[in-house]
């Protein structure tokens, strides 16, 4: 599976950005995409994920309200909406997938089999 991530940029705080991931697979149905960012000198850290079978979402505390994971139009694709920006989001963020995890399991970077390249995300203040 080859992840393909797109959508950052360099924004101020409060505005919008829509980051994208779309996966290769032809079989996707089974697939748990997420969305984790690493800033500058801290660890990986989850973000969202979207759960293919059933559209169950999940978010870290920090996102919540503000961020929204999505499937989009586009096949095989999943939308991170990112509202009301902040600089603590400034970060790379990557998309990740796996076919084979559970709900406890979700929020962790290692439990991935699959990632794509990341996408800097800037919020100045």
């Amino acid at each position: 599976v080859q992840l393909q991530a797109s959508g950052g940029g360099l924004v101020q705080a409060g505005d919008s950005l829509r980051l994208s991931c779309t996966a290769s697979s032809r079989t996707f149905s089974r697939f748990i995409m997420a969305w984790f960012r690493q800033a500058p000198g801290k660890e990986r850290e989850f973000v969202a994920a979207y759960k293919w079978n059933g559209a169950s979402t999940y978010y870290a505390d920090s996102v919540k309200g503000r961020f929204t994971i999505s499937r989009a139009s586009t096949k095989n694709t999943v939308d991170l909406q990112m509202n009301n920006l902040k600089p603590e989001d400034t970060a790379v963020y990557y998309c990740a997938a796996d076919s084979r995890l559970i709900s406890s399991s979700i929020g962790y970077a290692y439990e991935y089999d699959y990632w794509g390249q990341g996408t800097e995300v800037t919020v100045s203040s």
